[in-house]
């Protein structure tokens, strides 16, 4: 008996210093709670220090109120980070997408509970620290978009738990260790955009069950492991702009889960194998710019899901595959530079969600299908450097979608079709050089009002130079030359711009820009005379016609407003029917816990479905607003381009969204919440009444009760640069920056809309090609239309655009600037019309005070060097933040 109350007293004892040690931890935790609040000044953390564990990103512990979770992610936070490591129960620290200097703690490395550690997108520096070996309970561990240097240290090998490993786009070197390929348990390893150099450990995925390995943009050597397919699981591969030697592992069948294969830009030769074919869910394949060569394997015909096929710049030869076309998902088809030939396959027509098709560089002797608009979405037809014969089909007016057509250096007989004229949406370019085309040019062909570059040269064409090609407002790059053309060169700005090169070899062309003169047939005397008696007709009859316009006019508007009140009727009617037959829900959620009660995404579907509801159609997406049961205000986003993997993958997009959801900037628009539905993706975000900068600027600027207020324009322009540069730090480059995407809450404060894109339409961050053209009418910087890339240089010369219209209030493009030109032309061209700087802004503002002027002469300066015509010169987003602020400061 008295061996048990012994006993008993021992477990009493240690019972109360046991929770004396807890009570003391929480105190413990809590001091440290209430020290990092003050020193990190953590948005939207109560002041009652007791009630720690309810904060925003802090969970405790179910016994007892010891911190597990801290979640400081995208905050834009910076300050001292070291008391973290007093939270001895930490086993998940994210602290990504913020604004933290210096060195990684290796304190952090006495948390001997963690198991998730992300550090990713901050400004940390110097090496990894090696002590962060000893966390053996680490499973994830994500460093990347950072700024550290060295090599990865050895003593990493100690975490044998580690499932994710993430070092990407930060500035580290030496070679990537073969340890690495000893973790067990290791599904995801990232180290793309970094300087390691070496080969890739050919133990990788041997032991572990890989599913994403992303090294691209480095110096690695030898030949891709068979090892990384050993197991089936891999998901994504890339591994583009390396020096990769050797085959493609034919292993590469075993992984039928397999999403992306990017590999361009590398040293690869062999063939392609043929068990690609059992990759039944591969959705990009990109090989381009290697060194493979044999058939097009036509076995590629079994991935039912492939979106984008480019093996370009390689040493492929034969014919491409009739069975390519029995890939109905296939969007893109890259084939250029290579030595393919034969005959655009007929079965390609049946591929009716291609809309780009690139055989250009090969040695196709075909001719063009006459039915090949029967792919109703193509929007890019390049099959120029080919020997294509024949003459163009009358029916490629039919292609209305097309943006990008390139035929030359062919072999194409006869003429121009005039149904060119009809694709209102050719942009890009038209190219019909280098043929033995005849004939007249096709006046119709002046309808291509936004048409970048036009080049007809070298072939056989005559007659004149239609006067209706003036109607091309967007003409950049012109080339007429070597050609039959006769007659005087049209006055039109874009021809007066060109090099007389673009003339020259017209034996019979005069006039501006050429150094030919041309000679009148009729007397200038003779014509004046005719143009006097012309006038007095003209006012008789101008006299008449204005009474019967008039009338007409009248008459018309009644019968237009009857029609419409009819269309309202009847829209109101199909609007209703469409609600009814709501497709159901299959995934949604809203972030903020205090919002879920009041957002209903049952309502938020059917808003969407009802056209009155439309508040914006952007280049990207539709805007609705949704007005829920609880009176709160939602402004929806409708996706009109999706990634394929993304949808057919949902888990991977939610994951992308939920981390969306954490992008947080004061001058971006916060995501909210989602809904996703069949095929369609519901972005959620919060309504802000006072729209957007473009209303703002053409739309209230005309209301009569207008008051000029220049601090509250240069109030948005420091914003909106500041969330651009935020984005350009993350390494996101948006693909639309435009006043229309700069929205106001109700302080006017700007937020950058349509982040969301960029992430989207590509999530695994390869070298995938975009296939809508990325950006507004105006917005475009010039090297677009050439390089098509979306770049961080190009984002800034749409942001100069942007502060060029706060500063002038005119739009991007108007016909006021003359033909061929828009704002930033006009504005450049300003000293070139004898006009000074003062004259282009917008003088309601300019001239109510000295200090007005003199900061918007001072924007202008920086306008003008983010739209400098050559990239190089433009200024980064961060120098353009730097050199604003400096403008307010003074």
């Amino acid at each position: 008996m008295a061996f048990l109350c012994c006993h008993f007293s021992i477990f009493l004892v240690v019972g109360l210093l046991s929770n004396s040690q807890f009570l003391r931890a929480e105190l413990d935790d809590q001091i440290t709670m209430s020290t990092i609040k003050e020193e990190l000044q953590v948005p939207g953390w109560s002041s009652n220090i007791s009630e720690y564990c309810s904060w925003k990103g802090v969970h405790c512990g179910l016994n007892h109120s010891m911190v597990e979770t801290l979640d400081l992610s995208g905050h834009s936070l910076r300050g001292n980070l070291t008391l973290i490591s007093q939270l001895k129960a930490l086993k998940w620290l994210d602290i990504s997408y913020n604004d933290f200097h210096g060195e990684i703690l290796s304190s952090f490395a006495s948390l001997p509970e963690l198991e998730f550690l992300d550090l990713s997108v901050n400004k940390f520096d110097g090496s990894i620290p090696p002590q962060f070996g000893g966390l053996k309970n680490l499973k994830s561990l994500n460093l990347s978009n950072n700024l550290l240097v060295g090599e990865i240290p050895d003593e990493l090998q100690g975490l044998e738990k580690l499932q994710d490993f993430q070092i990407s786009s930060n500035r580290l070197s030496g070679s990537i260790p073969n340890w690495v390929g000893n973790l067990s348990h290791l599904r995801v390893f990232t180290a793309y955009e970094n300087d390691f150099g070496g080969v890739i450990p050919d133990n990788l995925g041997s032991v572990s069950e890989l599913q994403v390995l992303n090294l691209h943009t480095n110096r690695l050597e030898g030949s891709i492991p068979r090892s990384i397919f050993a197991s089936g699981k891999l998901e994504i591969l890339v591994l583009t702009q390396n020096r990769l030697t050797g085959n493609l592992p034919k292993e590469i069948g075993n992984c039928k889960r397999l999403t992306s294969v990017r590999v361009g830009n590398n040293n690869l030769v062999g063939v392609i194998p043929p068990a690609i074919g059992n990759v039944t869910s591969l959705a990009y394949f990109e090989v381009d710019n290697n060194h493979l060569s044999g058939d097009i394997a036509s076995q590629f015909s079994r991935c039912s899901n492939l979106t984008l096929l480019n093996l370009a710049s390689n040493g492929f030869t034969g014919v491409i595959p009739p069975e390519l076309g029995e890939l109905m998902n296939l969007q893109e088809l890259i084939l250029s530079g290579n030595s393919l030939y034969g005959d655009i396959p007929r079965s390609m027509l049946s591929c009716k969600n291609l809309n780009k098709l690139d055989l250009s560089s090969n040695r196709f002797n075909g001719t063009i299908p006459s039915d090949i608009c029967n792919i109703s979405r193509l929007q890019y037809l390049l099959l120029e450097q080919n020997s294509i014969k024949g003459e163009i089909p009358n029916d490629i007016g039919k292609c209305t979608k097309l943006l990008d057509l390139r035929l030359g250096s062919n072999y194409l007989t006869g003429s121009i079709p005039s149904e060119i004229g009809r694709i209102k949406n050719l942009q890009i370019a038209l190219n019909l050089s280098f043929n033995h085309l005849n004939g007249p040019v096709p006046p119709e062909l002046g309808k291509l009002d936004k048409l970048v570059s036009l080049d007809l040269s070298n072939n056989h064409l005559s007659g004149d130079i239609p006067s209706e090609l003036k109607g091309m407002l967007s003409l950049i790059e012109v080339n007429f030359s070597n050609n039959l053309f006769t007659g005087s060169i049209p006055f039109f700005v874009p021809f007066q711009k060109s090099a007389n090169s673009s003339f020259l070899g017209n034996e019979g062309l005069c006039g501006a820009p050429l150094s030919i003169l041309c000679k009148n047939s009729i007397g200038i005397n003779q014509d004046y005379h005719h143009k006097v008696s012309y006038k007095i007709i003209l006012a008789v009859i101008g006299s008449g016609l204005a009474v019967f316009v008039s009338v007409t006019i009248v008459v018309l508007l009644f019968v237009m407003k009857e029609k419409q009140e009819k269309a309202a009727k009847s829209s109101g009617t199909a609007d209703d029917e469409k609600i009814n037959d709501q497709p159901p829900i299959i995934a949604g959620n809203v972030f903020d816990n205090n919002l879920r009660q009041e957002i209903d995404l049952d309502v938020v579907v059917k808003a969407t479905l009802k056209d009155s509801n439309k508040l914006i159609f952007g280049t990207f997406s539709s805007v609705y607003k949704a007005v829920m049961p609880s009176g709160m205000i939602v402004s929806v986003k409708r996706l009109k381009s999706m990634d394929k993997t993304i949808i057919h993958h949902q888990s991977k997009m939610i994951r992308e969204l939920e981390r969306l959801g954490k992008l947080n900037h004061a001058n971006l628009l916060q995501l909210i919440g989602y809904v996703i539905y069949e095929d369609v993706a519901l972005l959620l975000h919060n309504y802000l009444p006072n729209g957007t900068l473009a209303q703002l600027l053409h739309e209230s600027t005309k209301q009569p009760e207008y008051e000029p207020d220049w601090p509250t324009r240069f109030s948005i322009a420091i914003g909106a640069a500041e969330g651009l540069a935020f984005l350009h730090h993350l390494a996101i480059i948006h693909l639309d920056i435009s006043s229309s995407n700069v929205l106001l809450d109700a302080n006017f404060k700007p937020l950058v809309g349509e982040v969301e894109i960029s992430k989207l339409l590509d999530p695994s961050r390869g070298t995938a090609s975009i296939s809508a053209v990325a950006g507004s009418f105006g917005y475009i910087p010039p090297e677009y239309a050439y390089t098509m890339q979306v770049t961080a240089p190009g984002n800034v010369y749409s942001y100069g655009v942007i502060l060029l219209e706060i500063l002038t209030t005119r739009l991007p493009v108007d016909e006021e600037f003359g033909e061929g030109v828009d704002l930033v032309k006009w504005v450049h061209s300003a000293p070139s019309r004898g006009e000074t700087p003062e004259q282009i802004l917008d003088s309601r503002l300019s001239t109510v005070s000295f200090g007005w002027r003199k900061e918007m002469l001072a924007a202008l300066k920086i306008a003008l060097l983010c739209t400098d015509s050559i990239p190089a010169k433009r200024p980064k987003m961060k120098k353009v933040v730097e050199m604003l602020m400096e403008i307010k400061q003074n």
